[in-house]
């Protein structure tokens, strides 16, 4: 298992209307540009365990962990590193009991403070917030504020994860105030993901 990185870029993928070869491309082009996590998010997946182990070994020749969206048997059949769990995606500690003690576990906290000190407790790895603004991949989110962030870092000491229409012009704000990983989506691979990806390395410079 890889560990869950402390800063920078994580990349959830788009599979909408692309082939498993295309995904693959996109991927290793993303963390060529600098992404750290790549979560395998795909709302309808039509050959869901070949493109997830293909995206593990994708992700481990680089080091890199990859985490599956909403799926734990998945996650165990991939031998990925770990699973992302939102609010209908199942429990932490049935995730730990089948993942393992050292697997990645993250939880989509939305805007709750609550709902995040409690994934602490139970044993996640790391908490997400979000959406911040605006989004095409999540139209539909409830917004996030962004003084959550800033409470949960008082809070919290897991990594914090914030996603939701986080663009390079935008996500300075985010880690100014708590964030201390960037979730893209459509910021990454709607464009050239390499270039896309790298755009957002600034932000974690300092």
């Amino acid at each position: 298992m890889r560990p869950f990185p402390s800063r920078g870029l994580y990349a959830i993928t788009q599979s909408a209307n692309s082939s498993a070869y295309t995904l693959f491309d996109a991927v290793s082009a993303a963390i060529r540009g600098g992404a750290v996590v790549i979560q395998y998010r795909d709302k309808n997946p039509t050959d869901a365990p070949f493109v997830a182990h293909e995206l593990v070994k994708i992700c481990h020749q680089h080091d890199v962990p990859l985490i599956i969206n909403d799926d734990i048997e998945l996650a165990i059949l991939s031998k990925a590193d770990g699973v992302h769990l939102g609010k209908e995606d199942g429990d932490i500690i049935e995730a730990r009991k089948h993942l393992g003690d050292t697997a990645i576990i993250g939880v989509s906290c939305y805007n709750s403070i609550e709902r995040a000190v409690t994934a602490q407790s139970l044993g996640a790895t790391y908490i997400a917030f979000g959406r911040f603004f605006p989004s095409s991949s999540k139209p539909l989110a409830a917004p996030a504020e962004i003084d959550t962030l800033r409470k949960a870092k008082a809070a919290i000491h897991l990594p914090i994860v914030a996603i939701g229409g986080i663009l390079p012009e935008n996500g300075g704000q985010l880690l100014a105030v708590g964030a201390d990983l960037l979730a893209v989506i459509g910021g990454v691979f709607d464009h050239e993901p390499e270039q896309s990806a790298f755009a957002y390395q600034h932000l974690f410079d300092d």
